[in-house]
């Protein structure tokens, strides 16, 4: 490892980290938020039943949410790289495969530099 590199590789980790700090402190203020919006809407719901000017069925919000959450859940994993369908069922192989892909493509420094920023940052958010 030559003095150059060593440049490089230092503000490859330094600006990952930086960035992982700010993705998880933006992105646990943000769930905060949606966290404050739906727990409203539910009270106002619950008003709303509780005056009889509306009358809620709760089961079916309850079924509603449940599969809007399965959904959303199911959308998220498809959308990281190494995960699929066919890793999930037991092809644990082509997982491994396309995980090492994706880490080289990135680079170690930065991809265990933003992980740690991003832990700090969603710990700190």
């Amino acid at each position: 490892m030559s003095i150059e590199s060593f440049g490089s590789t230092t503000a490859t980790m330094g600006g990952g980290f930086i960035v992982g700090i700010l993705i998880g402190y933006a992105l646990k203020k943000v769930i905060k938020i949606v966290a404050v919006i739906v727990g409203l809407f539910l009270v106002g719901l619950a008003y709303l039943q509780y005056q009889q000017i509306a009358n809620i069925n709760w089961n079916k919000l309850q079924t509603v949410s449940e599969g809007a959450i399965t959904t959303l859940s199911n959308l998220i994993i498809m959308q990281i790289p190494g995960i699929s369908n066919s890793s999930i069922a037991g092809d644990v192989h082509a997982a491994a495969t396309a995980s090492s892909l994706s880490i080289t493509s990135f680079g170690i420094p930065l991809t265990g530099s933003m992980s740690a920023g991003f832990t700090i940052g969603f710990i700190k958010g």
